[in-house]
């Protein structure tokens, strides 16, 4: 007896999930992860000096210990620290801004800036025309505030203190003017400290506004020097819990202005 043997057919049933499965989760991952990284590369080349230092110094160093690149601080631009280890950076960044002005040519000779114990000092000194004053005057010229804004714009970015300093020559008024050096140092400061917190640096920034007439001629030898004439701007070091010891200044050094009291304020002298 011929037996046929049944036909068996199996059917298969696709299904799109055991052909996909999550890849596509991963794809979209990998894919959201490098935009974010190319946000964060073309934020970073825009954003200023002290913010890249500060965002390298992190990964160089997360505890922010090693080189003091950074700190624990909240806001703009306060992620950068003025201390004796990234003084000339600042200073760097200073001429580089500086150099973007319209005259700087005929300007840098009468800009120079130096590291003190106080911090770093910029002084803008005049010439015997006038270079950022008009002559005899407090007023600032076009130079003068062109400077003060660039300073300004800098410095505001930073939570370092400032102080404010104008000096004069020794050159007289005539002894009936009722107004003379020591009126002429002191509104010269303190002009330059207004336009300077009107275009960038914060109104609790500046701690100190003072006028020292003649009293301390940047050429003691030449009293009558028309450099004697400047406005000294010093960005005061910060000092942070557990680094006086690194900002301790060395035997015969003064102490930054920022750990001492203020000083007396100076009384005039009686002219001859």
């Amino acid at each position: 007896m011929d037996k046929t043997r049944p036909i068996v057919i199996l059917k298969k049933k696709g299904g799109h999930a055991g052909h996909h499965g999550g890849a596509w989760k991963v794809a979209y991952a990998d894919f959201v992860t490098a935009m974010m990284a190319l946000f964060i590369v073309l934020w970073l080349l825009n954003a200023s000096k002290q913010v890249q230092e500060a965002v390298g110094g992190y990964f160089k160093d997360p505890t922010g210990t090693s080189k003091k690149v950074g700190s624990n601080m909240a806001g703009a631009g306060e992620n950068f620290v003025l201390t004796r280890d990234n003084m000339p950076k600042l200073k760097e960044q200073l001429q580089m801004a500086m150099k973007q002005m319209t005259d700087f040519e005929k300007l840098k000779s009468h800009i120079e800036m130096t590291v003190t114990t106080e911090g770093l000092r910029i002084e803008l000194s005049e010439s015997a025309s006038g270079t950022f004053f008009n002559s005899g005057s407090p007023k600032l010229n076009g130079d003068g505030c062109e400077m003060l804004i660039t300073l300004a714009q800098e410095l505001g970015q930073l939570p370092n203190k400032l102080s404010i300093e104008g000096h004069t020559d020794s050159l007289p008024y005539a002894p009936s003017a009722a107004y003379g050096n020591w009126e002429l140092s002191s509104d010269r400061a303190n002009a330059a400290r207004r336009v300077m917190q009107t275009n960038g640096i914060r109104p609790d920034q500046v701690t100190q506004v003072r006028g020292f007439a003649d009293q301390r001629l940047r050429k003691p030898d030449a009293p009558l020097d028309p450099s004697n004439r400047r406005i000294s701007v010093i960005v005061q070091y910060i000092i942070k819990n557990g680094d006086d010891e690194d900002n301790k200044p060395a035997a015969g050094e003064r102490k930054p202005e920022s750990a001492k009291a203020p000083p007396a304020p100076e009384q005039p002298n009686k002219k001859e």
